[in-house]
């Protein structure tokens, strides 16, 4: 599936989502959206759904790939073009997969309202995608290298 997505997804929609800006922007729409469901605020959780549809094509080409999240999205491109998964048992897809679990939690936490629990699924969430983001990264700096 992930494979399909990244072949399907135009060139340009990549350059443009590589600036770090679009990056970093998204990394809290997570926690938008469990707020959202915390607060049952249908305009929020709408709000944070279009601006994650949108986001990858509202900032232009990065100038370069220097930026750490220049390359993280680049990384990513480039593990999904290479056949791999992006969720998984082996490392380190099973660093996106904790992530995946601790949003579900987070947004389950945030439906039954407790805050605590919520934020912790929130941070787990954002933590182990970062942590998946940055072994994408080595790896992919590696490759560049070779």
């Amino acid at each position: 599936m992930a494979r399909v997505l990244s072949t399907a997804l135009p060139d340009r929609f990549w350059e443009r989502h590589s600036n770090p800006l679009s990056g970093w922007t998204r990394v809290p729409t997570g926690t938008v959206v469990v707020y959202a469901v915390y607060r049952r605020d249908a305009r929020l959780f709408a709000a944070a759904l279009v601006w994650t549809v949108i986001n990858p094509v509202l900032f232009s080409p990065p100038d370069d790939e220097t930026a750490w999240m220049t390359r993280a999205v680049l990384a990513e491109r480039w593990w999904i073009e290479e056949g791999e998964a992006t969720v998984g048992t082996s490392y380190p897809n099973v660093c996106n997969a904790v992530a995946a679990v601790g949003f579900v939690g987070a947004l389950l936490a945030a439906w039954r309202r407790r805050p605590q629990v919520a934020a912790l699924g929130t941070a787990v969430s954002i933590g182990f995608k970062l942590w998946w983001l940055a072994v994408l990264v080595r790896r992919y700096d590696r490759q560049g290298d070779a």
